[in-house]
């Protein structure tokens, strides 16, 4: 497992995060991992989906379906 330094890091990024890191229960080393894990799992989100068929579905009929869908909980 890789350290990663980071410098430069503005004192009310890094406040947010002390904050945030202590209002989950974690410290903010921990917390920032948690955080750049889930950019960087995000980050392989475009060639997933540029990977996958075009349906002809327009994006508005998705995002709607997806709120009929939430509404329904």
């Amino acid at each position: 497992m890789k350290t990663l330094y980071l410098r430069n890091v503005p004192d009310e990024v890094s406040e947010a995060l002390r904050q945030l890191a202590g209002e989950a229960g974690m410290s903010v080393s921990a917390f920032a991992v948690k955080e750049l894990g889930a950019v960087a799992s995000r980050a392989r989100n475009r060639a997933v989906l540029d990977g996958l068929p075009d349906l002809g579905i327009p994006m508005e009929v998705i995002v709607d379906a997806l709120h009929a869908g939430r509404e329904e909980r």
